[in-house]
């Protein structure tokens, strides 16, 4: 049966279409090149995270945008722990970056408990 008689009869793709599927999609994802990792970076990737948490965007796996509030709070505070922890360790650049984020994200926090 071929993809578009699957698609009219209602069928999906078979196992072997899948994981084939799955290949291609892992084997695309290999080949994209990732961001240097360094501490905006890894703060940047923390705060997208919180905002997944916060239903503010789409989770990347299933593109369904859903809160999950308690995680949301656990992320802000990683944050802010690392804020805390790293003191005057930080670029100027760094520094305002992560105040920044923490005041964006607990004001969205905020909001979102009302």
């Amino acid at each position: 049966m071929s993809n578009e008689q699957c698609a009219a009869s209602g069928a999906g793709p078979s196992d072997e279409q899948q994981r084939a599927a799955e290949r291609a999609a892992d084997a695309a994802a290999a080949q994209t090149p990732l961001p240097e990792v360094t501490f905006s970076t890894f703060v940047m990737s923390l705060a997208s995270s919180a905002l997944v948490h916060l239903g503010e965007v789409p989770e990347p796996e299933s593109g369904q945008t859903m809160a999950n509030l308690p995680v949301a709070k656990h992320t802000i505070d990683i944050l802010a722990m690392l804020q805390e922890k790293t003191g005057n360790c930080l670029a100027p650049d760094e520094r305002r970056l992560l105040e920044g984020l923490l005041y964006e994200l607990r004001m969205q926090y905020v909001m979102k408990m009302k």
